[in-house]
């Protein structure tokens, strides 16, 4: 058992992020992982786009599905699906549930 290996973040099998509990950028969850937006970053016109897709503040998001090489990311928000590059997700820090 390594002690210095930070412990995983949720009991969900399929969950591969390790580190802190309390928040992390959208792109470490795992598939099967929800957790609700608590701040969205990036640039001025990504901020916007990912804030008019629905990614607010207190809104649940899950991360559906990985394509075969990690990138694109599908995750379910508001009631219907889509997809964000992993270099978009990063921004979008969530809560864990």
């Amino acid at each position: 058992m390594e002690r210095n290996k930070p412990q995983k973040a949720c009991d969900l099998a399929g969950c591969d992020h390790r580190g802190s509990v309390q928040t992390c950028p959208l792109n470490c969850l795992g598939v099967g992982c929800r957790g609700w937006v608590v701040s969205v970053g990036g640039d001025s016109e990504l901020r916007r786009r990912l804030l008019e897709m629905g990614f607010c503040n207190g809104a649940q998001v899950e991360v559906v599905r990985r394509a075969p090489l990690g990138d694109p990311i599908e995750f379910r928000l508001r009631g219907y699906c889509l997809s964000l590059r992993d270099e978009q997700a990063r921004y979008v820090q969530v809560k864990q549930s």
